[in-house]
């Protein structure tokens, strides 16, 4: 292990070199005169020749004093620089956000004019992705995940909870269908998206029958029409009439209030909550907190 002096040392000697004056240095640093004096003795010692000559004034530096500064000044000089770069690179790097795909094309998306006019200089970097990225590993700075729960794996903000609505289009159903009934859905297209296998709580046609019609005989499942691996394209199909589709209130509620999408049943399954995620003690922690409160406004 390399035998190196205190840094307090080499900063009183640098200041000393560069004023030639033990007082100035002093000032600079915010200590006294003879501080300076005591470290700069120090690393002489360190050195085991002198690096000022004090006598006669004004004060110089030995040879040893001139060989020692340069390397000294420089390598202050290079930690000033780098110190420097880091903070601004950080200060000037996109802040990385990842959700799902859905949530960042049908949610995120249409909001990003508003963070724009909130916060000009600030920039986004968004992954839409349904696998969990690692906040540990640097991946990520802010993660929006979609889970029954608040998530484990760092600070949590929950932004909203969603409930979901069975939706058909006006150009499949009347508009004011809004009491379908089981054979009236039968006979239409329907739409599913996946979700992870075992989830119990997943918006499926089976969960909602037996929400809706725990009696009957007749399995909705069975008679999905269009099942999609992408919650985002089962969306997009019911907008586009191409069936019904058990779709989250929070992802279609554009299409909800413009009539895009109607409800056809009023029965409606609990959803999940959006989580904001961020790791304890990240560097660009004002800028995660504005985005926090920026999305929190928006809900």
């Amino acid at each position: 292990m390399r035998k190196l002096p205190p840094l307090t040392e080499l900063r009183a000697f640098e200041a000393a070199a560069r004023h030639l004056s033990f007082k100035h240095a002093a000032g600079e640093l915010g200590v006294t005169p003879t501080a300076i004096s005591h470290q700069i003795k120090l690393l002489e010692q360190h050195c085991g020749r002198p690096l000022f000559r004090r006598r006669p004034r004004p004060l110089a530096l030995t040879s040893a004093g001139r060989q020692l500064f340069p390397v000294v000044r420089d390598g202050f000089g290079r930690f000033a620089e780098t110190l420097s770069n880091i903070k601004s690179s950080h200060a000037g790097r996109h802040l990385r956000i990842t959700a799902t795909n859905a949530f960042a094309a049908r949610w995120l998306l249409p909001r990003l004019q508003s963070w724009r006019a909130a916060h000009p200089r600030l920039k986004l970097d968004i992954v839409g992705t349904d696998a969990v990225l690692n906040l540990e590993s640097d991946e990520t700075d802010v993660a929006i995940r979609y889970a029954l729960g608040p998530p484990a794996d760092g600070n949590v903000v929950e932004l909203m909870r969603d409930t979901f609505y069975v939706v058909a289009s006006p150009k499949l159903v009347d508009t004011r269908a809004t009491k379908m009934r089981l054979v009236d859905l039968a006979r239409l297209p329907l739409i599913e998206a996946a979700w992870p296998p075992g989830d119990t709580h997943a918006p499926t046609w089976q969960r909602w029958q037996r929400a809706a019609l725990p009696l009957s005989k007749r399995k909705l499942a069975s008679l999905v029409s269009l099942r999609f691996q992408e919650e985002l394209h089962a969306i997009e199909a019911a907008i586009a009439g191409q069936g019904v589709a058990i779709c989250s209130d929070v992802l279609v509620a554009p299409e909800l209030a413009s009539g895009v999408l109607v409800p056809v049943s009023p029965v409606t399954l609990s959803g999940y909550g959006f989580y904001i995620v961020h790791r304890a003690g990240a560097g660009n922690g004002p800028t995660i907190r504005k985005f926090i409160t920026w999305a929190r406004a928006e809900v």
